[in-house]
């Protein structure tokens, strides 16, 4: 019956052919698009256009600066307008209602003295540098955690590149042992147990695997990016710098870049703008007046159009504001010792990050110049004296675990290595390290 139907269909085809049809094909399967590669810079960049915090925060900039308009507004001039000396009930048989009545428009003033608008717009600036050293140093702290995530992918990268020529390596030796046992060279126990010792390095391969992806997620997630995780990649040096500037050096760095220590020292200023505008605020503001009156009664018979001027001043038998300017001078000494405790800090962040990437590379140096060479010298001089009956099955899977076990450590110290840096960076305030 089957062989019936596919003559059926051959008869159907030729015939397609001869009246030139052709036979329906399938759709070539869709090409995916090639991952997205960032390099770190472009990281940077999406992370200032795109991260929700950052932008929220950068917002508090302007609000700061609308504040500054307030801070130097003049007190608006009050309008006023009074109406008296109409009759409104008949005296003595005579009622004219509107003969007395007169009309008082004025205008008062207020006047501020000891330069209250002025300081108060200094303050208002003060606070605006403060606004946007925060927003640096909020910056500087998300860059830090970008920076780690963008590590984070490369060093699973590499890992997972590690994993793959591990297992194409172990792949090869497999071939080989099975011809050996094919030829009768080796016992099928040790053939099972190579089999078996593959079992591991997929599972290095799948561990790898699963890690690139959730340093991935976590690096879209900063960059509030919602490109699949199979369309991006990293791509950047995976390596150290062997050269390490002297550690005093980073400190005057930090000293001159920090944010949190700019926003301290300008605060201390802001303290003491703060103190002046207590004073000035403590001193009396004088209010002027001026109205004009239409029929009005005094003395002057023909002064019905009138002109009068006053001047008021609040008597000061009770310092009101004593309060706010010891307030605002204990604020001086108080925001002198978070200056002084931000300097200590930024000092000793400095100090812990210049000691971590010291340590790396001090197990770095190492690694590079000998221990890696050496594990695959180990391990290449086994394979070959095992394929040749000179080792035992132990020392070959002894050697292939050492070799294993080098070059992850060596890859995992250099992740740690440029995890450390960017922690010096971040307690700098500045990418000195690259």
């Amino acid at each position: 019956m089957r062989r019936t139907l596919w003559r059926g269909y051959g008869v159907l085809a030729a015939l397609g052919a001869a009246v030139g049809l052709a036979a329906p094909q399938a759709a070539p399967p869709a090409r995916q698009p090639a991952p997205q590669a960032w390099t770190w810079e472009q990281v940077k960049d999406r992370l200032e256009l795109n991260n929700p915090t950052l932008l929220a925060d950068k917002l508090s900039i302007d609000e700061s600066r609308a504040q500054e308009i307030t801070a130097f507004l003049r007190p608006n001039p009050t309008l006023g307008l009074s109406v008296d000396g109409t009759q409104i009930t008949p005296d003595k048989g005579i009622w004219r209602p509107f003969a007395g009545t007169y009309e008082t428009p004025s205008i008062s003033f207020l006047q501020e003295r000891q330069h209250k608008r002025q300081l108060r717009l200094e303050s208002a600036k003060k606070g605006t540098l403060i606004a946007e050293s925060s927003h640096a140093d909020m910056e500087r702290t998300l860059l830090f955690n970008l920076r780690s995530a963008f590590v984070a992918a490369l060093q699973a990268k590499a890992v997972l590149q590690l994993a793959k020529d591990n297992l194409v390596y172990y792949d090869k030796v497999l071939d080989i042992s099975r011809d050996r046992f094919q030829a009768g060279d080796i016992a099928q126990i040790d053939l099972d147990r190579l089999e078996l010792q593959r079992v591991q390095y997929e599972s290095d391969l799948q561990a790898a695997e699963e890690n690139l992806e959730n340093a991935k997620i976590q690096l879209l997630t900063l960059l509030n990016s919602r490109i699949p995780i199979d369309q991006v990649d990293v791509i950047g040096p995976f390596d150290f710098d062997d050269q390490l500037m002297p550690r005093e050096e980073f400190r005057k760095i930090a000293l001159d870049t920090r944010p949190d220590l700019k926003a301290a020292v300008v605060a201390v200023d802001k303290a003491q703008t703060d103190h002046k505008l207590a004073i000035a605020n403590g001193s009396t503001d004088p209010t002027w007046s001026a109205w004009f009156t239409h029929n009005s009664s005094n003395n002057n018979p023909f002064g019905l159009n009138t002109l009068g001027v006053s001047v008021s001043v609040p008597f000061r038998i009770f310092d009101r504001n004593q309060g706010e300017k010891l307030r605002t001078q204990l604020d001086i000494t108080r925001n002198q010792r978070l200056r002084e405790a931000t300097e200590a800090g930024v000092l000793s962040d400095v100090d812990s990050g210049y000691a971590t990437v010291e340590s790396d590379l001090i197990l770095l140096r190492p690694y590079k110049a000998k221990y890696l060479k050496l594990a695959v010298r180990v391990r290449d001089t086994i394979t070959f004296s095992y394929q040749h009956g000179g080792a035992s099955l132990l020392d070959f899977l002894n050697a292939q675990a050492e070799y294993r076990t080098v070059e992850l450590s060596y890859v995992n110290l250099v992740g740690s290595y440029l995890t450390a840096a960017a922690q010096l960076n971040q307690a700098v305030g500045r990418e000195v390290i690259q």
